[in-house]
This record gives structure tokens, sequence and C-alpha cells, in this order.
């Protein structure tokens, strides 16, 4: 239903007449142009400035400046080259909200029909005026809003609005005043954006541009922005804690190697190893590259990522909002039962249904039917269509060499016309509607002339029962996020019966869903323990995204039409649909499905908590080898000891970092499928445990290196035997924090913790390479205690901690669940 305003009904003119030029030209100075998309100023301009507006990025290019100033320019391009992909992320996050502007206008009318002075001119869609008397034909977009005052078999694609892909039959409206308005039924309501498929209509135009439903979509995709994502907030807290800490140890450390007498060289070359090994650009990079492999993983797995960032955020998924049609169910109506009456079997019942049936309307229904029977458009003498006011469709055949009218429709108005005992297929085509099926009755009786259609005296055929199948493996998939914690709300526009029956087949609330309707949710004062919003409209849609965020969850919203963006943007993750989506909504959206199943739905969530499982523990590893090293280089020189690495060293240590955090991790995790609800609220790297073993395994470490150094200058003069013992420290402790944290799972870590540990014996044993490094190779009793001392370091810790959380309780990284922590109020009905 659409309410009119009394000041803007009386604005239109009475009659079927259209404009006058000097009219239409009083009512564009009034209303404006009917131009639904405007263009931003410099839209190039705003993403730039956007994209600039991101501290990380700032970050990576002054520490590149660093590594330049320092020598190392290998390391300086290897960060300058780390920005493309994070500011190719943040120009998306901006640019995605004009591009999915842009991509609405694909659904607009660009001619229309009008009647101006007493004839039909083709005019511009944008000089559309309310008041104008527009005429549409098939295949042709509405320009505008407006009431239709005449149609004849007008079916259009709402889609694009709705979201439901059944077309809807229009016809003539009849107003009813009512309160400040006047009240226009759905049906004798036609909308900019939507399609007619068949027949024709006349629309008189009530709003035009950004007064239409269409230009509200517009401005709430704009309104909506792009934020960024808490994994972004906390690597950006977390490299900031490192950086202020570097810079503030690199002054120190500069002054106090003045202050000790070792010369202006001495103490840059000690500051600028130190900020050469405390700047963390790993933890950006490793970010960068981590999502970038989920986005070739999630393609695999038939959902296309077009922001990277979107790969992080769908592993923190809490609820999604997901369509019906085509995502739960697949989106075509089939043939589901033929109820015969006595006497009638199933073929002679299917036959004379799609002789009722008419190919060109496109009507899914009669598609079903003529796809069930094997049968071409049968050919017909006269065709009395459907329309809301009749509610069947009749069409008189030749039977032999007899005449026969067919007629099928809704059961109440066949049913009504037969001379048949109605109380019985009644009732049980009310079983089937609220088992959510579509229900049509069939009845037939001999006619004399083709000029006429009878409106009695049928007999009853039968039944005959439609649905819209759920998909293969949806079932388990809902109870799949239903055993991780994840709820799943589906909100469509179908009837509340229709909507209640897929959702018990699904199993949604238990079997038992609870089912509200869309203008119900403005009087609810909670989302909680809902299961289906039936009757949705897009507001709607996007007032249950908003509300679920504000409540601290993190959404994912599913949508194919153009009434979806505004929710698909407000969204943590908005998913499109490949096949069957508007341009409109796969620009909006994150991610897009190839298959439109909401199968991919759910495997791309675990895919994302895989990922998130993997980085914290590169995370892990970055920080359990970087602590070690940053306070040694610290801690060492400011006891006033030599410098115990140089430059050189600290690339060395870094060729082992690098390729370990980038590649060995990208399988650390043990497969936990959904693994349990991720926490609320803020994003944490890992937990208090994590961060306890990190703590741990780099005490340990500093220990071990520090050891080693002091072990080795027993001869004070032997800085270089002194130095290869802590670089062997190092290098060992590198290769068994990996090896633990990893699993060596994949070939991939094997490799790199063998490669890394085989380079460092070739560096410390070869006497060139080792003089180079100014190193003397280490004694092989010196290496076995350095290593057996370091492998301890790391292994005793880890081992700990494993153990007791197995014996306690295990976490999400393992898969297994935990007693939930949340209120009742947020999680989901037993």
């Amino acid at each position: 239903m659409r309410t009119v305003p009394v000041e803007r009904w009386a604005a239109l003119p009475s009659g079927d007449g259209g404009l006058g030029p000097a009219d239409a030209a009083v009512r564009r100075s009034r209303f404006g142009p009917n131009d639904i998309l405007e263009r931003a100023e410099a839209p190039w301009r705003e993403l730039v400035r956007a994209t600039a507006a991101d501290p990380m990025l700032w970050f990576l290019v002054v520490t590149s400046a660093v590594y330049f100033a320092v020598g190392q320019r290998t390391e300086g391009w290897v960060l300058l080259a780390s920005t493309a992909p994070l500011a190719g992320m943040d120009a998306w996050l901006h640019h995605r909200v004009t591009a999915s502007t842009r991509g609405l206008g694909t659904r607009l009318a660009t001619r229309a029909r009008v009647l101006r002075d007493g004839t039909e001119q083709d005019l511009p869609a944008v000089e559309v005026v309310p008041g104008d008397l527009v005429v549409v034909r098939a295949g042709e977009a509405f320009p505008a809003d407006g009431i239709v005052v005449a149609a004849t078999e007008a079916q259009v694609d709402e889609s694009s609005l709705t979201g439901e892909s059944m077309p809807v039959r229009k016809h003539a409206a009849a107003p009813l005043p009512r309160g400040t308005g006047v009240l226009v039924d759905g049906s004798g309501w036609a909308s900019a954006g939507t399609r007619l498929l068949a027949g024709t209509a006349r629309v008189r135009v009530v709003y035009t541009g950004a007064d239409t439903v269409y230009g509200g979509i517009v401005r709430a995709a704009r309104a909506t922005g792009a934020g960024r994502t808490p994994l972004q907030d906390a690597v950006a807290r977390l490299v900031g804690v490192l950086v202020a800490l570097a810079v503030a140890l690199c002054a120190l450390l500069f002054a106090v190697r003045l202050a000790q007498g070792h010369g202006w060289l001495d103490a840059l070359v000690s500051a600028a190893t130190l900020a050469v090994a405390a700047l963390p650009e790993e933890f950006p990079v490793a970010v960068a590259v981590f999502l970038g492999v989920g986005v070739a993983r999630l393609a695999r797995r038939r959902a296309w990522v077009r922001r990277a960032v979107a790969v992080e955020a769908i592993g923190r998924v809490t609820t999604i909002c997901t369509d019906k049609t085509g995502t739960l169910t697949e989106g075509r109506l089939r043939l589901a039962h033929l109820l015969p009456m006595p006497g009638v079997t199933e073929g002679a019942l299917l036959a004379l249904a799609t002789r009722a049936c008419r190919r060109e309307t496109g009507d899914p229904l009669d598609e079903a039917l003529l796809e069930a029977g094997h049968h071409a458009d049968p050919a017909a003498l006269a065709t009395f269509p459907f329309t809301e006011a009749r509610r069947r469709e009749t069409r008189i055949v030749q039977d032999g060499e007899a005449l026969l009218a067919v007629t099928k429709g809704a059961p109440e108005t066949v049913l009504a016309r037969c001379d048949d005992d109605r109380a019985a297929p009644l009732a049980r085509a009310q079983v089937l509607a609220a088992e959510g099926h579509k229900v049509i009755a069939v009845a037939s009786r001999p006619v004399a002339s083709p000029t006429r259609e009878p409106d009695d005296g049928y007999r009853l055929a039968g039944l005959v029962a439609f649905e819209d199948p759920v998909r293969d493996g949806v079932a388990e998939a809902v109870a799949t996020c239903r055993a991780a914690g994840i709820r799943v709300l589906m909100v469509t526009g179908d009837h509340p019966a229709t909507a209640g029956a897929v959702a018990r087949e699904l199993g949604l609330g238990g079997g038992r869903p609870t089912v509200v309707e869309g203008e119900e949710l403005a009087t609810l004062a909670s989302m909680d323990g809902i299961d289906v919003v039936a009757r949705a409209l897009p507001a709607h849609k996007l007032a249950i995204v908003e509300r679920l965020r504000r409540g601290g969850e993190v959404v994912a919203v599913t949508g194919d039409g153009v009434n979806d963006v505004p929710a698909l943007q407000a969204a943590d993750i908005g998913i499109a649909m490949g096949e069957r989506g508007t341009g409109a909504a796969r620009e909006a959206a994150a991610i897009v499905l190839a298959d439109d199943n909401f199968r991919t739905v759910v495997a791309a969530v675990a895919e994302g908590r895989q990922l998130l499982r993997n980085l914290r523990r590169s995370f892990q590893y970055l920080l359990m080898v970087h602590l070690p090293l940053f306070a040694t280089a610290t801690l060492l020189p400011l006891l006033g000891y030599p410098l115990l690495y140089e430059p050189v060293h600290v690339v060395w240590l870094e060729a082992l970092i690098h390729p370990s955090a980038l590649i060995a991790f990208q399988d650390a995790a043990p497969p936990g499928g959904l693994g349990e609800r991720p926490p609320r609220g803020a994003v944490r790297l890992f937990s208090r445990a994590r961060g306890v073993e990190v703590l741990a395994v780099a005490v340990g470490l500093t220990v071990v290196v520090t050891w080693s150094w002091l072990r080795g200058l027993a001869d004070p003069a032997d800085v270089a035997h002194a130095r290869a013992l802590a670089m062997a420290a190092m290098a060992t402790g590198s290769a068994a924090t990996v090896a633990f944290l990893s699993g060596l799972r994949s070939p991939a870590s094997r490799i790199v913790t063998a490669a890394g540990m085989a380079g460092s014996v070739v560096l410390l044993y070869v006497p060139a390479l080792a003089q180079a490094l100014h190193m003397t190779p280490p004694h092989p009793a010196d290496w076995l205690l350095v290593c057996a001392a370091s492998g301890m370091a790391v292994a005793l810790p880890l081992a700990i901690s494993r153990l007791y959380r197995t014996r306690r309780r295990p976490t999400e990284e393992t898969g297994a669940r935990r007693p939930s922590a949340f209120p009742a109020a947020h999680r989901l009905r037993p």
C-alpha cells in the first residue's frame, strides 16, 4: 500500500488527459528534473582524499623512508610496494559508494512516452514531471513513481526493488481517502526502476527524481559510509605502540652511547640498527598477503571477493541476514503436488492445467506447468486473462469436435464457479498454502461458442500445488551456523505462512521459527528471538541491519536487487548474488557469490575464520622473534657492551622472519570449520592466554640470546665468536617458533623452516661468508648447546600452555565450543 499526501494528490490533474507544455514547465520548475542520479563534482578527488586519510598508509611510507635513510634500499622498496594493496583496499572502501550509485542507473528508463497536448510524445525520462500521463509497453521501464490508471494484462518485474523474482500483476487503482492522504493499493502503483514484462499500462506520475523509491535508495546508499575494519584498527594500534616505543628507545640509545664515549658514528649506527630491528613493517604486510591468499581461496569456493578486507571481516560474522528466494531456495516454481478429484487421473489434471497456460506471459506458474507437462504452448480459440479482480484465467480450446473452457486460478475463485462440493478442496488448499505452497484450482466445462467466458457450471478437475524448493545442503549449512553460534535471520517479501514453512524446513529457530512482519519491527523492543521477517520492504532490511549492528552484532547480509543496496553497504559484509543480482547490488557488495547459494556464504565464513586463526599464529610468531631482537638490540648497547647487531645482521634475520611469517602460517591452524562464536566488540589480535605465550617465549629467547652473547664474550676480544653464537640462537629460536606454531602442517612451512636453518648454517660455517658478516664459525659443541637452549626456550612455554588449554577448556583455535559467555539475550534459542 502507498499513501499519497493530500497536497500531492491535489496537484495531480483530473481525468484521462495529459499535461500541456506550459503546465509541464511550471511543474518542472516546482519539482525539478526527474534526475535520480546526481553526479559528484569530482569523484576522483574525493577518492584520493579518502585513501590518503589512512594513517597506516603514511606509516608505511615514512618507514620506507627510514630504510632508505639507513641504506637498506631493498627493504625500503619492498615496504613501498606493500602500500599498493593497502591503498587499493582503502580506495575501494570509498569507491564502492559512488560505484554502486552509478550501478543504480542500469535499471532506470532513459526515454519515456508521455501524453502531452493530447498526443503521445517520446521524451527523455529526465523531462517527466508529476502529473504526466506516461504510456508504458512490454519490455519498457517505468520512468517514475505513480498510479496505474489503466492496464491490460500488465505484469511487472519488481525484483530490483523487492528482491522477489515473481512478476506482479498490475491493474487500474481505485484510490481511497484515508486520514491525511490517499491510499493506493500496491497492485495499482508503479515504481521507477521496475519493468513491464507483458501488457500495457498508463501511469499518472506522482513522484519524480529523488522523491521516488529509487531516489530514496540512492540517498541511503550515499549516506552509508565505509569505516575501517576492526582488524585494521587493531593492527594500527599495535603498530602505533611499537613505533612510539622504537622512536623513544632509539633516541635514548643514541644519547646513552654518546654519553658512554662511543662517538657519533657508533651512536648513529646503534640507533639506526635498533630502528631497523624495531620497525614492525611485517604486520601490515602480513595482513595484505594473508588477505590476498584468502581472496584466492574464496574464489575456489565460488565466492568472488571485490574488497580483500572482506575476507577478514567475514570471519567475524555473528549474524547472517539472508534472502529466501534463490539463496535458501532455488528461486523458481516447481510442480510439487497434483491432487485430482475422484475419477480424474493426475495425468489428465496436468494436461488440463497446461491447456490453460500461455508461454508468452512469462508467468513462472505457467512455465512450471508447461515444463512438467512437456507440452508446447497450446493454441486457444479465446483467452480471458488473469487480473487481480478476476483472480483466474480462462482459455477456450478445441476438444475433439467440441469446445472446452478451461479455467485455473485461486481455489476460492474457481470453486465458486463449480458445481462440486467446495468444503474439502478448500480445506486441502488452505493446508497446502500453510505449508508454503502456491495452490491453484483447475476446472472445465463444455461451451457452445468461444466468444463468451462462462461464469459458472464448471466441473472441478483438482488442485495443483507449486513450491520453490529449498536448495540442497542449505538445511545442513543452517545447522552448522546454529552449532557455531551464528544467527541466521531470513528477510523476505513473502507471505508469513510461506516464509514460515520454508524456515521450518530449514530448521530455523530449532524447527519452531518466530515469524514477524516488517511493519511489526518498529513496535518491537528487541530483535532477539526473531528468525524470519516476512513482507519486508527495503527500508525494513536496512533498519534490521542497522539495529543488529548497534546491538554489537557483526552482520553479513545477502541481496540481489537495487532495493538491497543500502543494506549491503550498511552491513559489515555485503554479499551479492552473481547469477541473478543487479549490477548495483554487485557494485555495493564486498563479496559476490557465483552460485547464489547460502552454503557458499557459510563456506566463506569458515574460510574467513580459518584465515584469522592463521593470521594470529603469524602475528604471534612475529612478536615472539621481534621482541627478543628488539630487546637485545637495545639492552646490550645500553649496558655498555659492543654492538651485537650491525645492519647486515638485522637484514639476515629479517630474511628469515619475512618468509616465515608470510608463507609458513598460511595453513598453520588446524581446520576448525566455523568454530565458536567470535568475541563481540573490539578485535584483539589474540587472547590473554596467547599474549602470555608471546611474552614467555620472547623472554626465554631474550635470555638465551643474551647468555649466548655473554658466553662468547668470555674472551672480550672475540666479538665475532660471540656474535655468531647469538645469531645462531636467534636463527634456531625462529625455526623452533615456526615449527611449534605452524605444526609444520604444510609443505611450505617445512620448506621455509628447513631453508632458514640451512641458510644459517651456510652463513656461519662458510669462512668467506662468515668473515663478511664479521663472525667466526662457532664450535660444534657451542652450536649444539645454543640450539638446545633456544629450542627449550620456545618449546617449554608453548607445551605447558597447550597442556593447560587442553585440560581446562578449548579456545576458538581448536574449533571446539566452550560455554557461551554472552548474555542469554544474545544466544540462539535451543
